[in-house]
């Protein structure tokens, strides 16, 4: 790499000016002076420089910002500054920013009691760094690193800054300790950078820091909150075991060539909202939550989740995308990924897929009761695999008026929970509560009707995700869906006619709309009862009417005529409720549920009877059988 060009301003220093030259280089060495001298430690006198180096002592302060150091130069310098009980160079405060270093710049093991400057440093060659103790401030903002840049073991107690330091060469970072807040914002790493192993006590600050090589951070430990936003990995990232102890954010990174990304554990939120994922790739996160908001993945990828809840809101998906619960730790080579950083329960809660074109998602073993399906696509050709949990109906008994009912058990979506309980005026539950279940549960916009979902909205929801389950053939699945969806249509007054919010509230109050057989058995039982009890009040006869036969004889013989006649049917004018009566009654009656006649002498009233009976009956048998096939059928 070229050396870079010097600034044109003059440094705010008093500097050497050796090689000015009016017309090419007016300002000449940008050295600071070495006290009691007008030049740089450069360009100092050889005596000059002698006396200075034999004046040092370890831990003494040092300012040569700007001074162009030889390999030898620097050599001698930290010589003089050597600790002979360590072996080890020791500075107090040690200013080197805007230095130049064309050889290698050996600081290894060295200890910076103070603050340490190499901002805007250009380092030629190597740097190392490796097992350096930096008690102060390491400030190497915009420093240039030509070579291999080795910080292997180094120990940085005060903060880091590399803000906007470029990395020509590999960046070693291996074992690393920042104690304090370790800063590489918009750095430029043009090689290799590894931070394996490395610990970060205080924040990570990566934001907008591009990673042209491979970016490693194998079992590398954050303490506190690591920020990678818009950082660019043009190579591949691997975090394999990496552990974030607050939250990890990559908010707008992008992973161009990224093809396994973890398993990773994180004690807070992986924010992955607006990050971009260019090739196939799979993701193995175990953590509280993670949101991929407006994530794109611009190939196929597989999500393996471990005890996070998940926003999928707005993700564009260009290829299919699998979202699946891990069911058990995931595996590093070294061994398992540490949970105990993990407070959450042992499930992944999938909260959004608004806005998704669900037609790419695949939904493996998730729990979707608190999941939000409005706003997006395809919704008919979402896949859910494995054990799919949704939110359940309220328990128990709760009083609606003077009567008393009981909500029937079956899946909902979060959007009929957040309906419900708009419309039944619950109070708020307070942040973080658990839901509860003898209560709908309130959606995030509680006390805004424009942004609660309407019955009309959340039936169309019921409807498409009903035609995914029917696709897979799953029709016990699509049940619930189907009576969800019938439900929003009977409390819809303004996209469902009268007449059908009517014909639908039968349905429901006789079968649970063809799809809760007790109920359909319990009306059947009930109206057979009441045909028995009609029959015997007002439809069997007192007896069975008898034949008469009349006619006349001619008088000189002949052929008679006989008029054969029978008694009209009668109630009996007492014994109606005997058991020979309820014998003939239950006969007609169970006749009546197939729909057979029963061939049994009735009154008139009685014929009426069992003409409504013939008619009803078996329409509610048929309802029940309906609901039983709903529920087992494959």
């Amino acid at each position: 790499m070229s050396t870079p060009t010097p600034p044109s301003a003059a440094p705010p220093w008093p500097h050497c000016a050796h090689g000015a030259d009016p017309v090419t280089d007016p300002i000449g060495c940008r050295g600071i002076h070495v006290p009691g001298h007008t030049a740089c430690l450069a360009h100092l006198a050889d005596t000059d420089r002698d006396t200075y180096l034999a004046g040092l002592a370890p831990g003494a302060s040092i300012d040569h910002r700007g001074t162009p150091f030889t390999e030898d130069l620097l050599n001698r310098l930290l010589r003089a500054l050597t600790d002979p009980t360590t072996g080890a160079p020791r500075l107090g405060a040690a200013g080197f920013g805007g230095a130049q270093f064309s050889g290698t710049a050996g600081f290894g093991r060295a200890q910076f009691s103070g603050d340490a400057w190499f901002t805007e440093a250009q380092l030629s060659g190597a740097a190392e760094f490796g097992g350096a103790q930096f008690s102060g401030a390491a400030r190497f903002r915009g420093a240039q690193f030509s070579g291999t840049a080795g910080f292997d073991g180094a120990q940085f107690s005060g903060a880091a800054w590399f803000t906007r330091a470029q990395f020509s060469g590999a960046a070693w970072f291996t074992e690393a300790q920042f104690s304090s807040a370790a800063e590489f914002g918009g750095a430029q790493f043009s090689s290799a950078a590894r931070f394996s192993e490395a610990q970060f006590s205080g924040t990570a600050g990566f934001d907008g820091a591009q990673f042209s090589g491979t970016a490693r951070f194998r079992g590398a430990q954050f303490s506190s909150a690591a920020e990678f936003g818009e950082a660019q990995f043009s190579g591949d990232a691997r975090f394999h075991g990496a552990q974030f102890s607050g939250d990890a954010r990559f908010r707008g990174a992008q992973f161009l060539a990224a093809a396994w990304w973890g398993p990773l554990a994180c004690g807070g939120r992986v924010d992955l909202s607006s990050a971009v994922f260019g090739t196939p790739v799979t993701l193995e996160i175990a953590a509280d939550a993670v949101s991929c908001v407006r994530t794109r993945f611009e190939s196929t990828a597989t999500v393996r989740v471990r005890r996070a809840e998940m926003d999928l809101g707005y993700a564009v998906l260009a290829a299919p995308v699998a979202v699946t619960a891990h069911p058990t730790l995931f595996t590093t080579g070294t061994g398992t990924v540490d949970e105990r950083l993990l407070a959450g329960p042992d499930r992944v809660r999938v909260t959004s897929i608004q806005g998704v074109d669900a037609a790419h998602l695949v939904l493996t073993d998730t729990d979707l009761s608190d999941c939000l399906f409005s706003g997006a696509f395809h919704l008919d050709q979402l896949r859910l695999e494995g054990r799919t949990t949704l939110a359940p109906t309220p328990t128990g008994w709760h009083r609606k008026g003077i009567s008393s009912i009981r909500w029937t058990r079956r899946r909902t979506l979060a959007e009929e929970h957040h309906w419900r309980a708009h419309s039944a005026g619950q109070p708020p539950v307070p942040a973080g509560a658990p839901p509860e279940p003898r209560r709908w549960r309130n959606g995030p916009h509680h006390h805004d009707p424009a942004r609660t979902p309407d019955p009309d909205d959340v039936a169309a929801l019921y409807r498409q995700l009903r035609k995914a389950f029917e696709d897979g053939k799953n029709e016990p699945g699509a049940a619930d869906f189907y009576y969800g969806e019938c439900e929003m249509r009977r409390h819809d007054r303004t996209g469902t006619p009268k007449t059908e919010r009517r014909l639908l509230w039968a349905y429901w109050a006789l079968s649970g709309y063809g799809l809760r057989a007790s109920r359909a058995l319990g009306w059947l039982a009930a109206a057979m009862l009441t045909t028995i009890l009609l029959l015997m009040t007002f439809g069997l006869p007192a007896s069975s009417p008898k034949q008469e036969a009349t006619g006349t004889v001619p008088a000189g013989g002949g052929k008679v005529t006989f008029t054969i006649d029978k008694q009209d049917p009668k109630n009996p004018v007492k014994d109606r409720f005997t058991t020979k009566r309820f014998d003939k009654a239950l006969s007609v009656t169970l006749n009546s549920v197939v729909f057979r006649s029963s061939g049994q002498d009735l009154t008139t009233t009685g014929t009426y009877i069992e003409m409504t009976s013939r008619i009803l009956e078996p329409a509610l048998l048929a309802l029940a059988v309906l609901a039983i096939r709903g529920r087992i059928k494959r």
